[in-house]
């Protein structure tokens, strides 16, 4: 997973025009990433990408911070939730960027949805996952509805010809191989002098059209398509 991170990020790097300095991989679930961080401090590279997930990318923006990397170059997490930038805290992850597919504060449409969670989850806000299994569940049953049976050839097909206009994705579409295309968005972790309360965490820094933000249909390897 780490590796197949890396080289789609890099590749994406270098046909936007930049560079890629270097790598290193740590151990899964690795106590310290010292050697690590100071490699990346040494390469030269404005930006230090985080190719991990989880418990790995809590402790290594940790870790980065204590080191002091974050004062000279930025930290682009690959693959990181809001309730990881929770479990981390404003002081210590400000200036990390990172993408998701949803944020509760987007528009007045996923404030109101995270409401409703929130009132069920003791004030805990939802992350994109959460948004996201909603959405497709909700999606899969209004199929089943639409097609008047559960058989999964018909529920498919009215799937894909439906297109998903809800609290997660506005426009989205389910491709020929199955794919999901939605938009994506690009966010900053706030400074705690600029968050308003509790999980206002991210300042919207620009947004990736499905079809950019997703591998294109050409070059899929699903089985089932019609090239």
């Amino acid at each position: 997973f780490g590796h197949s991170l890396e080289k789609d990020t890099g590749d994406v790097v270098k046909a936007a025009g930049g560079k890629v300095l270097g790598a290193v991989r740590h151990p899964l679930s690795t106590g310290d990433f010292s050697s690590f961080l100071l490699q990346a401090q040494t390469s030269g590279a404005k930006v230090v990408g985080l190719a991990n997930a989880g418990g790995d990318t809590v402790s290594s923006v940790k870790a980065a911070a204590e080191f002091g990397l974050t004062k000279k170059q930025n930290l682009a997490a690959l693959l990181m939730l809001l309730t990881d930038v929770h479990a981390i805290g404003l002081p210590t992850a400000q200036g990390l960027y990172l993408t998701e597919a949803w944020y509760w504060d987007l528009n007045a449409e996923s404030r109101a949805w995270a409401d409703k969670y929130s009132k069920v989850m003791n004030g805990r806000k939802p992350n994109s996952n959460h948004a996201s299994v909603y959405s497709s569940t909700m999606h899969y049953l209004n199929a089943v509805k639409a097609a008047g049976t559960d058989d999964t050839a018909a529920v498919m097909a009215k799937m894909k010809e439906t297109p998903i206009n809800d609290m997660f994705a506005k426009g989205g579409k389910i491709r020929e191989d199955g794919r999901m295309v939605h938009d994506m968005y690009l966010f900053q972790v706030k400074k705690p002098s600029e968050s308003k309360g509790a999980w206002d965490y991210y300042n919207l820094k620009g947004t990736i059209k499905g079809d950019e933000a997703f591998q294109s249909l050409a070059l899929s390897q699903c089985p089932g398509i019609k090239k």
